[in-house]
């Protein structure tokens, strides 16, 4: 068993976790494959090795604006014996590292498959203003909320072998996509199946693009509302209702035919299917242990209609002057201790990396907040 298992100050950007500090998010309990700083990991599959480097736990599987992805779950071979054990119909807590950058919020779903990641059934949302206490007032990369409470439905089936995935499309920065998956148990279901909408996929290589939400944090929310249901079931994933395994979408939200960045080569594999949840049960209940009450006092851009909205890594409030010159729109480059965007080919203020971090320079072209 390990518990932050690496000792973060012996890190620094060249090193084992850059990109990890408080660049993007990670569950840390349940613990998902592979983590280096999970809580109660169990031992590594023989052969694999912890997330590590730039695109590590904490990263998104798949960028639009930077044009990188990774397989669905990050990791398509699961731990052998299960991270957590749960009891269908109780309440579980998920907990995430507190090194986060929570990107103004998002849509934050929790999901469950039982044939080894293929297909996922949503047990819970969080909608919109995923890790805050509600609707932020300006970009901010603080999180207010960093574990949530809620019950599992009761007519989960038993399994030693679920896969439980929190999957992220984050509110402001890059257009991204996150999903971490960890190995769990079931106990105590009676039902052979489950149903519940599919799971959203979106920012990833054929799936739709939700844009940066701009203070509007009813954006995307079709992919959501209108998701088809889905049952999965230890024997295998099948679609029920007039949707489909491999996801269907609203006539609204059809995938887009033509990919809007091009896409690294995938390592691994993964698939998976698009779809959202709305709650089975209203018997459902939730609560969030907060990080702090009030809202987050380091931002400084408000959503303003005229005012030009950062597209990089953590750009989500800063300060200082900007740089001059023109540049590329969408590149982005450190700056002191903290980074820069080119925004309609003009260098945009220096972003905060946050206390005890800098700037770091990725191999992928994009920039990170690392030690």
């Amino acid at each position: 068993m390990t518990k932050f298992s690496i000792a973060a100050s012996i890190l620094a950007c060249t090193g084992l976790l850059a990109g990890l500090a408080s660049a993007h998010v990670s569950i840390i309990n349940p613990c998902p494959r592979y983590s280096p700083v999970g809580e109660n990991c169990p031992a590594l599959p023989a052969g694999q090795s912890l997330d590590t480097g730039e695109n590590a736990i904490n990263a998104p599987i798949s960028s639009v604006t930077l044009g990188t992805k990774q397989p669905l779950c990050k990791h398509t071979t699961p731990y052998a014996t299960p991270s957590a054990t749960w009891t269908a119909g109780q309440s579980v807590t998920i907990k995430f590292n507190p090194s986060a950058a929570i990107h103004s919020g998002g849509n934050c779903e929790f999901s469950i498959s039982y044939d080894g990641g293929n297909t996922f059934a949503v047990i819970h949302q969080e909608l919109r203003y995923c890790f805050l206490n509600g609707q932020p007032s300006s970009l901010t990369n603080t999180a207010q909320v960093l574990s949530y409470t809620f019950n599992l439905p009761a007519n989960l089936p038993a399994s030693d072998k679920a896969v439980f995935a929190w999957t992220w499309v984050n509110a402001s920065g890059n257009r991204e996509f996150y999903m971490n998956c960890a190995d769990v148990a079931i106990t105590g279901g009676s039902s052979s199946s489950y149903t519940g909408k599919q799971m959203t996929i979106a920012n990833y290589p054929g799936y739709p693009t939700i844009p940066e939400f701009n203070g509007n944090y009813d954006t995307g929310m079709e992919y959501y509302t209108g998701a088809k249901n889905i049952t999965v079931s230890p024997s295998g994933g099948s679609s029920s209702g007039s949707g489909s395994g491999s996801g269907s979408y609203p006539a609204s939200a059809a995938p887009e035919s033509t990919p809007t960045a091009t896409y690294a080569a995938s390592s691994g594999s993964g698939s998976g299917s698009n779809g959202a949840y709305t709650p089975v049960s209203s018997a459902y209940t939730t609560s969030v242990v907060p990080v702090s009450t009030a809202p987050a006092s380091t931002a400084v851009s408000t959503y303003a209609a005229s005012e030009p909205v950062p597209q990089g890594h953590n750009a989500d409030g800063g300060s200082s002057s900007s740089s001059s010159g023109s540049c590329s729109t969408g590149a982005m480059q450190c700056s002191g201790s903290g980074y820069q965007v080119c925004i309609s080919g003009v260098w945009s203020q220096t972003y905060s990396c946050g206390s005890g971090t800098k700037c770091c320079s990725g191999n992928d072209g994009g920039v990170y907040c690392g030690w």
